[in-house]
């Protein structure tokens, strides 16, 4: 049995409770495994198998809006140990993506801590990958912390800290190797009890090796390097929350091939803090770092003080933001049209009160 505070349970959640119209025979519970139309949800004391009801699927206008690992929900308890979920709570945070299939949003991970941004020291590595990654966890409200794993694959690793540094100001940089278990007790330090972390990265970049390392169990399944330029070989293929001994929880995903931004302008901020803070000493507050005098960045693009590559990242990542904002609003806008158009349909079909 673990107490509920320990899966991650807060004044958060708690004060949700209030306002929400609950029936007898429930439970709150975390997600820890969403597959289909079935999730599996645990409270600390059972874990049981659930669908959604009715009112909450019909209510639902986005994907997102429906339970995800790592989310917290009232779930009505069902003779046979089953349960039906009523309600989703409010997340504290939630690591978004857009689908590569059909463009539509995605939560990939609910109520996290950490989001450790794993790439691999070999054919994998990729410091504008990371940059990416970044922006969506910055944006995801988690604190991202970058993991640089297959270290023994690596004839520098020291110069590979550094250039991954020198691209995430103020972010945590760690090293591992989880076959011979360096690093891993430096991870699994910092995922304390209560909290929740999750393993983002390509596939075969070793993130269920290092999951079953921070259990001590093999409870992901592993395949060896493919000798394609030693990348491994993709194996996840769904997310699974699973819980540390005697620490926090672990979200293990799938490899992901795409990462489009959605709304995150504020992501792109944070990530690029430094070219921001570079931009505000131009001459004109307009300035477009282009042909005007005074511009800070030019200045420091000919200087060297800031990477040429870096800044084109950043002015990439940006339009790429803004694009994608005006995109997610122009939805919105048309999924509320058909909500409404709905509930009209809905009430126009409707016997009137009289003949009820």
């Amino acid at each position: 049995m673990i107490a509920i505070q320990d899966l991650g349970w807060t004044e958060h959640f708690e004060s949700q409770l209030d306002q929400i119209e609950t029936e007898e025979n429930t439970t709150v519970a975390r997600v820890i495994e969403a597959q289909r139309e079935r999730w599996c949800v645990d409270d600390g004391s059972t874990e049981r198998r659930c669908s959604l009801a009715g009112r909450l699927r019909h209510n639902s206008l986005r994907a997102v809006d429906l339970p995800a690992v790592g989310d917290w929900v009232v779930v009505r308890l069902a003779p046979g140990g089953a349960g039906v979920i009523a309600h989703v709570l409010d997340r504290r945070s939630q690591f978004v993506r857009k689908a590569p299939e059909t463009g539509a949003l995605q939560i990939v991970a609910s109520n996290i801590d950490i989001a450790f941004i794993v790439s691999a020291l070999n054919a994998d590595h990729n410091v504008r990958r990371i940059e990416r990654y970044m922006t969506m966890v910055w944006e995801s409200g988690a604190t991202p912390i970058v993991l640089l794993t297959k270290a023994d694959l690596c004839d520098d690793v020291e110069a590979a800290i550094d250039d991954v540094q020198s691209n995430s100001p103020g972010v945590t940089v760690l090293t591992t190797c989880a076959l011979s278990g360096e690093g891993i007790d430096e991870i699994r330090a910092r995922i304390a009890p209560g909290q929740t972390a999750v393993l983002l990265g390509s596939s075969g970049v070793g993130k269920s090796t290092l999951v079953n390392a921070l259990l001590g169990t093999n409870a992901q399944e592993v395949q060896q390097l493919s000798g394609h330029k030693d990348k491994g070989r993709h194996t996840t293929t769904a997310r699974k929350l699973l819980h540390i001994p005697n620490g926090g929880m672990i979200i293990d995903t799938p490899g992901m091939r795409e990462m489009q931004l959605t709304n995150a302008d504020a992501g792109v901020s944070q990530t690029f803090e430094d070219v921001e803070q570079l931009a505000s000493s131009c001459r004109f507050s307009d300035c477009k770092h282009e042909s005007e005098p005074g511009c800070a960045i030019k200045a420091a693009l000919q200087d060297g003080s800031l990477d040429a590559d870096r800044y084109k990242s950043f002015r990439k990542l940006q339009r790429e933001a803004a694009y994608q904002a005006r995109q997610e609003d122009a939805n919105l806008a048309r999924l509320e049209k058909e909500r409404w158009k709905r509930i009209h349909m809905e009430n126009k079909n409707r016997p009137p009160r009289w003949m009820r």
